[in-house]
């Protein structure tokens, strides 16, 4: 089987030492990516640990496939335990730094403790440097790579940051790459935040010659000759049939279709697109610089969930205010998604529909901690009683723009996910717009037969994150071709993602998460759900309690049953 390799760098802040650990084992039996640093957190953090606290590591991988300038595999995964969901979780950015942290040598990046300065880490194939930058504090992420490019002569794709968000433990703040792409959903940008590290870069010459089968170069060749809308729209391509299905969040989730979607639709962002984006050799090119010269605004998207949580959720119609707030998300490491339904939230409790002048007001206030930006820092799950408004999250996490009231199976997946409200765990929409060939869709209502397509559909997700391969190569990625490429049965390597999904879980239980949290503010809506999940639960073997037991094959042989019963800190 095709895996990562290299050793694991250990960055200790608060004692500014290092250490490389041999992790052959590791990589051999999950690949890379999100699945060796699930792995490693499994065992080397405890399982109480404190997001914010100096025990809460933070892991940072690549895959096999970034050896490779095959489409779709410029991206990176980070693993923590998160302060916004309180379990483990993983998050995957794109750009251009993966092949930057490849360089370095090392197959997993480690970080641990606290700094008791403002740091930059420079992680290099000859060793690790540590900056004071007392002078960042309170820094844009475009400051912070303004000092990078000024003192080290490193441009923004070797660099991983935080803004004010991340230092000020906003509990959704990202980490931000290449400037404007985000590891966001979860808050990691807060842990890298509490550990008083401002940002860390890769650069070196060492990357391990890692062999990728001519197949890759086809779905290359596939992906870069394709006439497909996401190459002039991205994401933002699905606003009108989610509109049209009676499927887009608006009005805080009150409403499901927004009278205003044709002024923040694709074919809107479509018109302020000037060139083509994309990320580290990908031909695909579905990312969207976007600017408007009157009103001197220029960014990088809007995406489909932005556009719903800073447009329909906040009933705005004008596309510009969108990526106003878009960008500003981006200059202060704010997760968009979680921080537009935060304000929408906000804007329900006041009456305040529409109002941009306010949400681009408390975009920056909550970046700060300023007034009431403070509450809405800690998010829907923390501040809805005070606001008074319904808890609209799952796990803590705040919902993206696919409508489970409208898409039941993914509804079950926002339920069951170990990240929670998460459309990315399982992209369950994707079957039930559909957005995928006919033989493979199943009807947007009922639940019939998608337990079973979901535990599948969530191994196969975490594989290609293990990988690490972009989920928009759907169309263009075989199965057979991803199992030639990995050179392994497709069945071993959908038993690694069944693993990295048992692990993530087993931590969370170990958390006290159980069935309890596998919850939707709309459950009375699914009259099925419970049954639903009930069925998700056997066919993954855990308890109908929505536990792994510590028996459980994919625990007992990964960690052995003695690591099983805890984590421990290295």
């Amino acid at each position: 089987m095709l895996h990562t390799e290299g050793p694991l760098l250990t960055v200790d802040v608060a004692e500014r030492t290092t250490e490389t650990t041999a992790i052959d084992d590791v990589n051999e039996s999950f690949i890379g990516g999100r699945g060796v640093c699930t792995r490693l957190a499994h065992e080397r953090v405890p399982f109480d640990a404190d997001p914010f606290g100096p025990e809460n590591s933070l892991f940072f991988a690549t895959g096999p496939m970034q050896a490779s300038n095959m489409s779709f595999t410029g991206r990176m995964n980070a693993t923590g335990v998160s302060p916004l969901t309180d379990g483990l979780l993983s998050s995957n950015a794109g750009g251009f730094m993966s092949r930057n942290f490849a360089d370095t040598g090392y197959a997993a990046v480690e970080v641990t403790g606290a700094s008791d300065d403002l740091l930059l880490v420079h992680v290099t194939d000859d060793g690790v440097e540590f900056e004071a930058v007392p002078d960042l504090e309170g820094a844009t992420v475009p400051d912070v790579v303004d000092h990078v490019e000024e003192t080290r002569d490193l441009g923004a794709e070797h660099l991983a940051a935080i803004g004010p968000a991340g230092e000020n433990q906003v509990r959704f703040a990202s980490i931000m790459t290449t400037a404007e792409r985000a590891f966001g959903r979860g808050g990691l940008g807060a842990v890298l935040g509490a550990k008083n590290v401002k940002g860390i870069t890769f650069e070196g010459d060492s990357r391990p010659d890692i062999e990728i089968p001519a197949t890759a170069m086809d779905v290359h060749r596939d992906a870069a000759t394709s006439d497909h809308i996401m190459k002039r729209q991205g994401t933002a391509s699905v606003t009108d049939l989610a509109n049209e299905m009676d499927g887009l969040p608006t009005r805080y989730h009150s409403e499901r279709s927004f009278e205003g979607a044709q002024g923040i639709n694709g074919d809107r962002v479509e018109e302020k697109k000037y060139q083509k984006g994309t990320c580290s050799s990908c031909a695909f090119a579905c990312k969207l610089p976007t600017k408007d010269e009157e009103r001197g605004v220029e960014t990088e998207g809007p995406e489909f969930e932005t556009i719903m949580a800073f447009g329909s959720n906040c009933a705005v119609d004008d596309i510009v205010d969108v990526m106003q707030s878009n960008d500003l998300c981006d200059d202060y490491g704010l997760d968009t998604i979680s921080c537009g339904d935060t304000i929408a939230a906000y804007l329900a409790s006041e009456d305040e529909f529409g109002n941009t002048d306010l949400i681009h007001d408390l975009v920056e206030k909550i970046a700060h901690r300023e007034g009431v930006g403070d509450l809405l820092a800690e998010g829907i799950d923390r501040a809805h009683d005070e606001l008074g408004v319904e808890n609209w999250s799952v796990k803590g996490m705040e919902f993206p723009g696919h409508e489970g009231r409208l898409l039941h199976g993914q509804a079950l997946s926002y339920a069951t996910a170990n990240r929670g409200a998460d459309h990315m765990y399982a992209s369950f929409y994707s079957v039930e717009y559909p957005l995928v060939p006919d033989e493979q869709a199943m009807p947007p209502s009922g639940f019939e037969g998608k337990a079973a397509r979901l535990v599948e559909r969530e191994n196969h997700h975490a594989l290609l994150d293990a990988g690490i391969v972009c989920r928009f190569s759907r169309d263009f990625l075989s199965d057979e071709q991803l199992a030639d490429i990995l050179d392994a049965d497709f069945d071993d390597l959908l038993a690694v993602g069944n693993r990295v999904v048992t692990l993530e879980r087993h931590f969370n239980n170990k958390r006290g998460r159980d069935a309890d949290d596998d919850r939707l503010p709309f459950a009375d809506e699914l009259p099925d759900l419970d049954a639903a999940i009930a069925e998700y639960y056997d066919e993954r073997g855990w308890t109908e309690d929505g536990v792994v037991p510590d028996n459980h094959p994919d625990v007992r042989e990964t960690v052995g049953g003695a690591d099983a019963a805890g984590g421990t800190a290295d």
